[in-house]
């Protein structure tokens, strides 16, 4: 039976469970990302949704929703901040008039630069313990998971 050690309390039943240690990991993330990017002042999901906009330029809001693993509506409110500040905009496709084409303004890009200096400290400890061949095992392990979830 696994017993707590240095405080911390045994998983028990979950030991062999992903979804605590994922829930942990992102929750720890994310506090420290939104605190790293607060002095930006835009809404969380902000550099996700630029990184995938500048990636993907030209990209419709329904395929970054479902890259940036929100619904369609959180990421209009996203856009439309990130539109407003002038960091983006939101052009009408000339391919099929329904749809908004999405790309990143100058400004964006660099706003998405400090964002990212800002937030990548955050990763620095996992960098650190995992070293290269462990982070590109990591995100190749991760990847694969979600692949597997993907419908």
């Amino acid at each position: 039976m696994e017993r707590e050690t240095d405080g911390n309390l045994a998983l028990g039943r979950l030991a062999g469970s992903v979804g605590p240690r994922m829930r942990l990991l992102v929750n720890i993330l994310s506090a420290r990302s939104i605190a790293a990017s607060a002095p930006y002042g835009l809404p969380t999901g902000s550099l996700t949704v630029l990184a995938l906009m500048a990636a993907n330029p030209g990209s419709s809001q329904t395929a970054l929703a479902a890259r940036a693993g929100i619904n369609k509506s959180a990421l209009v409110g996203l856009v439309d901040e990130l539109e407003r500040r002038g960091l983006a905009s939101r052009d009408r496709s000339t391919a099929d008039r329904r749809r908004n084409d999405l790309t990143v303004t100058p400004a964006g890009e660099q706003t998405m630069e400090a964002l990212f200096a800002a937030v990548t400290g955050n990763e620095a400890p996992i960098r650190a313990a995992l070293g290269p061949e462990g982070m590109a095992q990591l995100i190749d392990l991760l990847d694969r998971a979600l692949a597997a979830l993907e419908p």
